[in-house]
This record gives structure tokens, sequence and C-alpha cells, in this order.
């Protein structure tokens, strides 16, 4: 069974920069749709809309607001009128606490003093002189609640990488909170196993470090629950390479050894150097073990989310 078709029944819940829908809620009155949400990610989660400025009783349109360095202290200001609102807009992710504690996942508007994840404009109020050095005042408390939650930004997500990274982020979010609670070590250990090759994929050093970790655990409490989901999402986080990439599929490779002739085995191993060498994306490797997967099948394989980590229809692997 295809591991994303487990949760099927419960809506993955998205959480979306409103603007990134169409909304028309931007300074401007203006919006920065996303197609890849609004048209290809929309058919598998629920987005969950939300714009910090409104959601602070700003109007739109409405003044700009920028992120000026006070004494080293990044504030949200408006500078037609000099308002500082960085307590609200801060204030307003506690608020939003009921909504964003059943998302699996962020899409924010990049650039954005409220959303950008990175490289917001941070002002000299006495110059004018502005680096892009800053996030914005909202997702910097949000990351403070939910350190562990998937977040990406819209420009960022028209890189394949990225996008493909993002997605498969949330689906492995989505999978540990519908874990039954209170957590079981034994259910936590089969999530570990699931992940395993898609976190060699992606960081050996701290799947194997996490194993170790939560081997010794003899209860689990919050906490190592905190520390190991935010271990596996900082991990899953990180770029898959190539060479980690070949090293999956050849382990993969070797569970269909004596299953497949001399002539298979050649055509099997030269997929996934070509893989190795860019000449095939991804899939071409993983399309040819998925089909020995179903000719030949195995449990352990079937149970590994590193083979069909998100819908399929998304074409996120393409061009990986």
């Amino acid at each position: 069974m295809e591991r994303f078709k487990r949760s099927k029944a419960v809506t993955i819940k998205v959480g979306i920069s409103a603007c990134l829908l169409g909304d028309e809620v931007r300074f401007d009155g203006g919006h920065k749709r996303s197609a890849f949400c609004a048209d290809e990610l929309i058919r598998h989660v629920e987005f969950v809309k939300l714009c910090p400025e409104v959601g602070i009783g700003m109007p739109v349109p409405r003044p700009t607001i920028r992120l000026e360095n006070h004494a080293g202290e990044v504030r949200a200001v408006v500078p037609k009128t000099g308002a500082d609102v960085t307590e609200q807009l801060s204030q307003f992710a506690d608020k939003a606490q009921p909504h964003l504690r059943q998302l699996s996942g962020y899409v924010l508007c990049a650039k954005s003093p409220s959303c950008g994840m990175e490289r917001v404009k941070l002002y000299d109020p006495a110059t004018g002189y502005a680096k892009k050095e800053a996030q914005g005042i909202f997702v910097r408390r949000l990351r403070e609640l939910h350190p562990a939650l998937p977040l990406e930004e819209d420009g960022r997500l028209n890189d394949a990488p990225l996008r493909e990274n993002f997605v498969m982020r949330v689906f492995v979010y989505h999978a540990w909170q519908q874990l039954p609670r209170p957590l079981k070590k034994a259910d936590v250990l089969a999530f570990h196993t699931e992940l395993k090759l898609l976190l060699l994929a992606h960081n050996q050093q701290q799947y194997r470090a996490l194993g170790r970790q939560l081997a010794d655990q003899q209860q689990l409490d919050e906490n190592f629950a905190k520390q190991y989901i935010e271990g596996i999402m900082a991990a899953l986080g990180q770029p898959a390479t190539r060479a980690n990439h070949t090293n999956v599929l050849q382990h993969i490779q070797g569970y269909f050894g004596n299953h497949l002739n001399k002539d298979q085995k050649a055509e099997l191993s030269t997929l996934i150097m070509d893989y190795h060498d860019g000449v095939q994306p991804l899939l071409a490797p993983l399309t040819l073990l998925r089909h020995y997967l179903r000719e030949f099948p195995n449990d352990y394989l079937q149970g590994q989310r590193y083979l069909n980590p998100y819908p399929a229809d998304l074409k996120l692997r393409y061009a990986l």
C-alpha cells in the first residue's frame, strides 16, 4: 500500500498566506496567487488561509510595513504613521494557535515583513539603507511555537528540489501527527523504520543517532517526542544528494538479487548509475524498482515511505 494513503481519511491541513490563494489582501489590494498551491497541491490538502496584517485589523489597501533595526532589535513599523505593530504581528501567531496546532505545513509569502522566511529587507531608520537579512515577525513567532513544522516560501516552491522536499516533509509530519497519543515506543519505532530509506537519502548520521536515542528510551515523554520529531524534520530538510540516493537505490536493488536474471540486474544497475551520473531522473530507477516490487512483494520495502512519499500525480520527482 502506498504510504501516503495511510491517512487518506484524515485531511492534511496546510497553512498558507491568504494572498497566495488569490485573496486580494496585500497592502496594495492585490494578491500573489501561487499556481502550484492553488492548482496542484490543493487537490491533496486543505489550506488554512491566514493574513497576519488583516488579522491584526489593518485595512486593505493599507500603508506599507517595513522591518527596522532599532538598537539591534527588529521592529515592524508603518513608515507613513510611525506605528509599531511588532507585538500585534507576533501575538497574532499566539491567537491563531487553535488553527496552527492542526497544521502539517505552512506556505509563506516571500519578502513579507510578517511572513518572509528569510532575506526580508531590514532598514536602518536613520539612513534608509536596507539589508536583506531579516525574517518576518509572524514567521519568527511561528517557528518558536512549532519548530518542527515544515515551512516554505512561495518563490522557493518554483525550485523543483525545494518543492519536492517541502511536500515530502508535510506528508511525513502529518504521519507523525496521526500516531496515537500518548505515544507508544512500538509506534514510534515503526514510524522510524518506515523512514529509514528516506532518512538515509537525506542524513545517514541523523537517522542512526535518532535510532539509538529512541532505542535507549524506556518511556517516551513529551520532551523526548519533541526533540525526536524536530530531529527528524531537520534531517529531512537537508537536501538529498545523488550519491545518497544512489546508495539507497542500490540497497533496494539488493532485495531483488535472487529474483532477477542477469540481464535484468544489468539493466537496473545501468539505470541507477545513469541517475547517479545525471543522465536519468530519479523517477527512472524508482519506476523500475516499483515494478519489481509489485512482481516480487517484500513487506519491508512496501513499508518504506521512500518509494511513495506523496501522491504521484504531483509529479515531484520528475526533475530530480
